[in-house]
């Protein structure tokens, strides 16, 4: 409980959220909404170039989560100078970010590139193989351009100027609709290249995202005054080790909850065509809600970053415990609708009996675990503020895997409750998570650690 409680201040504060939250919540939805793009495409092109697609694409998230996970170190380190006043650190910081992104894209680049070990262990189709390869290709050339494009998300949004993702993330779902058709259908007399035109119309415009982007940070005047490109120093590994050492682990858990869910869709996949299709249709319904409580969450790590800057203890409790009821206060919406309206919902992706009463089932499910998964996302996104990641890694691994995943497995194929086991499963994987994620940050919130470590370091 946040004492001497404040009224007006928690108003401003869950004003300043939402403020910055909205930008956020839009251009995730725009990322959600390119996933979409691919698979219409690729879906009206024929079924085989849609299951190319969607191959790729999962190993791909493998990548992107990699790249989100490490530059997102950036954010709270750039919110917590800012907060300082100390807004001349800024621009080196950023600039051995971009080292930093440089070193990572090329990495991920030859990782995608050479993806055929893990195409094996997936038990890829022989006849599928080829078309994911060459999609899997022609997108590595983006990766370079994913993190250099979240180095200048991490800037702009750790310095409470979130608009930019908003406009750059419909700016590049806009880009994507012509060029992949005319990539994947072979139009305006090029030919037609189906899987590997997904790949590389998503390529281009990944590198269309981070030319604009980069063009408004050099030209806007809001930026001039942090230098950013005033001059390039040779790499600093104090620097570069402190990002790593706070996004690595952040990286490790996204991998965590991805992979469970991922995992998740594999299993389900041995119950038949049915449990796969309600389980994509629920899936997809969870996936679209959640881009709420994560763009909340990404608001609330920017919030609490700086008000640990300004080494204001009441400001961190404020911005997290104000920034998570918010999100709970979202999440009642997204279960209430889940669970008032399952049948409604499933209906709008399908007419087929079967599929339909199981996706409503699902759904329900789904709108209990609405709860869990906004306090974990929410916490998470306070503890990133104050920039401890390290434990809530471990968090997630045995929430997730030594909880969700061995309880979701024992009731779906020993207990025989097939899919619904599996999404119980899931569903205590993130209450474990969301009580662990937010006791932790009520027990670093209250005894104020973080104040006695300097401003580049994270709470023990």
């Amino acid at each position: 409980m946040i004492p001497a409680f404040d009224r007006v201040r928690y108003a401003r504060e869950t004003r300043a959220t939402v403020k910055l939250a909205l930008p956020l919540i839009a251009g995730q939805l725009s990322s959600i909404g390119m996933n979409s793009v691919d698979v219409v495409l690729a879906g009206h092109y024929n079924a085989h170039t849609l299951a190319a697609v969607a191959v790729g694409a999962n190993v791909w998230l493998l990548a992107l989560v990699c790249a989100i996970g490490v530059m997102m170190a950036l954010p709270p380190s750039v919110a917590h100078l800012d907060g300082a006043g100390a807004r001349g650190q800024v621009g080196p910081l950023f600039r051995q970010a971009l080292m930093l992104a440089g070193t990572l894209g090329v990495l991920l680049w030859f990782g995608v590139r050479h993806a055929g070990p893990l195409l094996y262990v997936l038990g890829v189709e022989g006849e599928l193989l080829p078309d994911v390869q060459k999609f899997l290709r022609a997108l590595s050339w983006g990766a370079p351009a994913v993190c250099f494009y979240f180095s200048l998300r991490g800037l702009s949004e750790g310095m409470s100027w979130t608009r930019p993702t908003m406009f750059f993330g419909f700016t590049g779902l806009c880009a994507l609709v012509p060029l992949g058709y005319v990539l994947i259908y072979g139009k305006l007399g090029l030919p037609a290249l189906g899987a590997q035109g997904s790949g590389i119309a998503n390529a281009i415009v990944l590198w269309l995202q981070v030319a604009a982007f980069a063009t408004y940070v050099r030209l806007s005047p809001r930026y001039r005054p942090l230098h950013l490109f005033a001059r390039f120093e040779k790499p600093d590994p104090r620097a570069i080790f402190g990002l790593l050492r706070i996004g690595v682990p952040m990286g490790v858990t996204l991998l965590m909850e991805a992979g469970m869910f991922s995992i998740a869709a594999l299993l389900i996949s041995r119950l038949g065509t049915v449990a796969v299709a309600a389980h994509q249709i629920a899936i997809n319904v969870a996936s679209i809600t959640f881009m709420v409580p994560l763009g909340l969450a990404l608001a609330i790590t920017i919030r609490v970053g700086n008000a640990v800057g300004r080494n204001d203890p009441h400001g961190v409790r404020y911005a997290g415990f104000g920034g998570i009821s918010l999100t709970l206060a979202t999440q009642c919406v997204a279960s209430a609708l889940m669970l008032g309206i399952p049948h409604l919902i499933a209906r709008l992706y399908t007419d087929a009996s079967a599929v339909l009463a199981l996706a409503a089932q699902l759904l329900m499910l789904a709108g209990a675990f609405q709860f869990a998964d906004g306090i974990q996302v929410a916490s998470n996104g306070a503890l990133r503020g104050l920039k401890d990641t390290r434990v809530p890694m471990f968090i997630t691994v045995v929430a997730y895997w030594g909880v969700g995943m061995p309880i979701g497995y024992v009731l779906a194929f020993h207990a025989g409750w097939r899919a619904p086991g599996m999404w119980i499963g899931l569903s205590a994987g993130l209450y474990a998570a969301a009580i662990l994620l937010s006791a932790r940050f009520a027990r670093l919130a209250r005894k104020e650690s973080w104040k006695r470590a300097p401003l580049t370091s994270s709470p023990p």
